[in-house]
């Protein structure tokens, strides 16, 4: 099997039906000149000519089509005319795939699956099969989504770069498949504490994994010593992934590591992540909209000061607050609440280490919910929720939903 660079090179597809729209589609991606050549064509493969500009002869093919082609594609469901193509091909050393019966052309279409820039191709050295390939192909693909396929790059390059990768409220299959396959081809994992701890486990041995994790009122590597982290390790052309819990912009100062890399010119990228904004609350069965009762979401950094916009949220009954890393500020916010004249029996849920095995939910109200954290010893990761989407029986009479300690 032979991998073949098609970019910029002169394709001919004979032929204008359904084989020609979906190959078609396959040889542009990857860059290819490609050329159509048939009396008629489907209303598939029209669209394509009028979008991306391509030539059509609208007649049979002759051999002066094809002189100037690197690789000609027949497939006019005609096979006495594909293989009248194929020989032409053959007598003037051009690659031929013949669409009618793919053992008698001279190259074959693979089944392929991508990762990255890693291309997998199955094809079958005994005969066409196309179902057989194509089953094989999705199952190396599964694998490569994911990150169970070794795609480590092992030549050092120095073509060094920056993913940041939100790795979701911790559960490994609430990553992105993206984030899976950037994780499995790093060579360098700079890890929060919140992050997707398990898939760390998965890792290469050889992959450098540097904990950078921060606890309430804990910082033991600064920020700005993380930046420097990023950048150092990228110019020496290894592939960073900075692992982050949740969403690296949603108050994972993701910002500021790319506006340090970029200006290290390092490349960098954003994955994006299922924020605990909506995954945590969602884990104990609270949606942080539903309709007619909360049409908007305000979202607090606990840490820090209240402002006026989240006093007019708290106060706004039509408006979801939802606190992160509130857990030693709420005795705060229920004052400021309290002070904005939110009624006492406003619902409020906390949602301790959602999506884990530790979960826990304790429902109160803006009245009683100090009391109430206090008792049950509320700690962080906790998610805090304040609005009537945290009401017990929104979504069901007699709530059963799992981890709930209702109150």
């Amino acid at each position: 099997m032979l991998g073949v660079d098609l970019a910029g090179r002169d394709v001919l597809m004979v032929g204008g039906g359904a084989v020609t729209a979906r190959r078609l589609v396959r040889l542009l991606d990857e860059g290819a000149r490609v050329r159509v050549v048939a009396p008629e064509v489907c209303d598939d493969v029209r669209a394509a000519i009028a979008t991306h500009g391509l030539s059509w002869t609208p007649r049979r093919v002759r051999r002066g089509d094809i002189g100037a082609a690197w690789l000609v594609h027949t497939a006019t469901g005609d096979q006495r005319v594909d293989a009248d193509v194929a020989a032409m091909a053959e007598r003037l050393r051009v690659l031929c795939v013949n669409a009618s019966d793919g053992a008698h052309g001279t190259a074959r279409l693979t089944a392929q699956a991508r990762s990255g820039d890693v291309l997998v191709g199955v094809v079958s050295d005994a005969g066409v099969d196309p179902r057989r390939a194509g089953r094989v192909r999705d199952a190396i693909g599964a694998l490569l989504r994911e990150g169970r396929l070794p795609v480590r790059r092992r030549r050092k390059s120095a073509a060094g770069r920056v993913d940041l990768v939100g790795g979701g409220p911790g559960p490994t299959d609430l990553m992105t498949v993206r984030g899976r396959r950037l994780l499995a081809e790093a060579d360098v994992v700079v890890a929060d504490r919140l992050g997707p701890i398990d898939v760390i486990d998965e890792l290469d041995a050889d992959v450098e994994v540097i904990d950078v994790g921060k606890r309430p009122g804990h910082h033991p590597v600064p920020q700005e010593e993380i930046n420097a982290i990023l950048v150092a390790h990228a110019r020496a052309g290894r592939r960073v992934v900075r692992l982050k819990g949740g969403d690296p912009f949603v108050y994972g100062r993701g910002g500021e590591e790319v506006a340090a890399c970029l200006a290290a010119g390092v490349p960098v990228d954003v994955v994006p992540g299922l924020t605990s904004v909506v995954s945590v609350p969602q884990a104990a069965g609270i949606p942080i909209t539903h309709r007619g009762v909360a049409a908007s979401v305000h979202i607090v950094n606990g840490q820090a000061e209240t402002s006026p916009s989240t006093v007019a949220a708290l106060a706004d009954p039509s408006v979801t607050t939802v606190v992160l890393m509130g857990v030693a500020a709420l005795p705060r916010l229920i004052a400021v609440a309290r002070g904005a004249g939110v009624p006492d029996d406003r619902p409020v849920a906390i949602i301790e280490s959602g999506h884990t095995a530790q979960q826990r939910t304790t429902r109160s109200t803006l009245a009683q919910v100090l009391g109430d954290a206090a008792a049950v010893g509320v700690r962080n990761p906790a998610v805090i929720v304040i609005g009537d989407v945290a009401r017990a029986e929104l979504l069901m009479p007699s709530p059963t939903w799992a981890g709930d300690a209702l109150r």
